[in-house]
């Protein structure tokens, strides 16, 4: 019925099972907004975001997330699958991005990507500091808990001056709870590029309309 009405559907589902069978039986093209596995049309914006900021190709780039190995990480790991970036998931023991894909990426060779528990060591040198809620989507009830674990994990002023850099860009994919995975401090920094991050939304998710719209003409 959708795809009888529209060129293409956009989709934010939770689990990415439903996202996988709705492109299977639609017509028209299926754009994933979101799901419990992964966030690609974030990274996308993210990824325009940072070449705007460094006013060059974002190859090479050292970025680092901070906080749950969640779909946002997953997505991450797909763009380091396809350029020459350097991705490290600083992340609590137990909390790592998916496994298949941290091995995909070191078996393309094309970008790294690595996990880091200290997240004092993760971060030195980096272009990017990424920071997500600790508690995402179908774990609010998890958010007590994981608050004392993350704790650690906190991009504040102390872990953007661990990086040595004063250029060291830092990014959220919004909303922030200030105060737990980063603070007001960096929030409203010069440092931070996250209202402009959140334009880039409107910017990479009308450019990837335009693709889907010129791949799907006959």
């Amino acid at each position: 019925m959708l795809a009888g009405m529209n060129d293409m559907l956009m989709a934010r589902l939770y689990a990415h099972s439903d996202m996988l069978e709705l492109a299977e039986y639609s017509d028209v093209p299926v754009i994933n907004g979101l799901t419990d596995f992964n966030h690609p049309c974030q990274i996308m914006a993210d990824a325009l975001t940072i070449e705007e900021v460094l006013d060059r190709p974002i190859d090479g780039a050292k970025v680092v997330y901070v906080g749950d190995g969640n779909n946002i990480v997953n997505s991450w790991l797909e763009l380091a699958l396809r350029l020459p970036i350097d991705f490290i998931c600083a992340c609590p023991e137990g909390y790592e991005p998916d496994a298949a894909l941290l091995a995909a990426v070191a078996e393309r060779g094309v970008g790294t990507a690595a996990v880091e528990h200290e997240p004092l060591v993760a971060v030195e040198g980096a272009d990017v500091i990424y920071a997500d809620v600790w508690a995402s989507m179908g774990q609010k009830d998890q958010a007590s808990a994981r608050e004392a674990i993350f704790q650690p994990y906190q991009v504040n002023e102390a872990l953007m001056a661990a990086t040595g850099k004063e250029s060291t860009m830092f990014l959220h994919c919004l909303p922030a709870e200030r105060g737990r995975e980063t603070t007001d401090g960096v929030m409203e920094s010069t440092q931070s590029h996250v209202f402009r991050q959140a334009e880039n939304r409107m910017h990479a998710q009308n450019a990837i309309m335009v693709f889907v719209a010129d791949a799907a003409r006959p």
